[in-house]
């Protein structure tokens, strides 16, 4: 799968129905292209799973739900559950209003030993060079700060499309988000008993790079669009917590 990941970006998300989210698709066709594995995907949607890292006290679930001004996340994603398909370990930033991403692909047989906090060698990347290295150097300091441990598993299909031969240009139409913890190193995309975080709603997301394209508020304008959160790891985390108390 290749890598269409924006480092640093402004992103917007808003909720919407099923009929208007295949009416965004065909509007949204006519300025940006169909991420390329998701057309060769049933419904033009690939999976996405990711481990949720955190503190033993959730240190970056309270910082979002305090609305802390500079806060990141820690993620372990896949896309594939083949033992020779890569994993990525992710940081994600907020810094004010910008999204800034680090990303590292790691052999599978490494992630344990990575999200002990151990610093990567080569044998560890997929891709050994320094844009890489230091993103995963960066992460390991901040999963040994936190004590980081698995949390939650999140899972998504994710329609994406991007701007021909550019990355300054994305949107995104994530359905069926689902949720349930996981509290070890696994890549099992199948789940036992999760929450859908969202219900049927559809979470899409304008991102872009640079200045916002004009059509992006068209589309807004058409469809009455109203910015909203839309969490994974916090919304998902505190479905379980709900969920759990009405259990007891």
């Amino acid at each position: 799968m290749s890598d269409k990941l924006q480092k640093q970006r402004f992103e917007f998300k808003y909720h919407v129905n099923e009929s208007t989210a295949l009416a965004i698709r065909d509007f949204v066709s006519s300025y940006l292209e169909m991420d390329e594995y998701g057309a060769t995907q049933p419904n033009l949607s690939y999976p996405v799973h990711s481990l949720y890292l955190d503190s033993p006290t959730f240190k970056t679930y309270h910082d979002t739900i305090n609305g802390e001004r500079n806060r990141y996340k820690l993620r372990i994603r896949y896309y594939e559950s083949g033992e020779g398909s890569p994993v990525y370990f992710e940081m994600k930033r907020r810094i004010n209003s910008i999204i800034a991403k680090q990303r590292a692909k790691v052999y599978r047989q490494s992630v344990e030993k990575l999200a002990g906090g151990f610093f990567p060698g080569a044998e560890d990347l997929v891709d050994y060079d320094a844009e890489s290295l230091y993103a995963m150097q960066r992460i390991s300091e901040r999963i040994n700060q936190l004590n980081a441990r698995p949390v939650v598993h999140v899972s998504y299909l994710r329609e994406a499309w991007v701007a021909n031969g550019s990355n300054k240009i994305r949107v995104t139409l994530d359905r069926s988000i689902r949720s349930e913890p996981q509290r070890s190193i696994s890549f099992t995309p199948e789940m036992r008993n999760p929450i859908h975080v969202f219900g049927n709603t559809v979470i899409l997301e304008l991102k872009f790079t640079d200045r916002f394209p004009d059509w992006f508020k068209l589309l807004i304008q058409i469809f009455g669009l109203r910015q909203a959160s839309a969490a994974k790891y916090v919304d998902g985390l505190s479905g379980l917590e709900l969920q759990q108390r009405m259990v007891l």
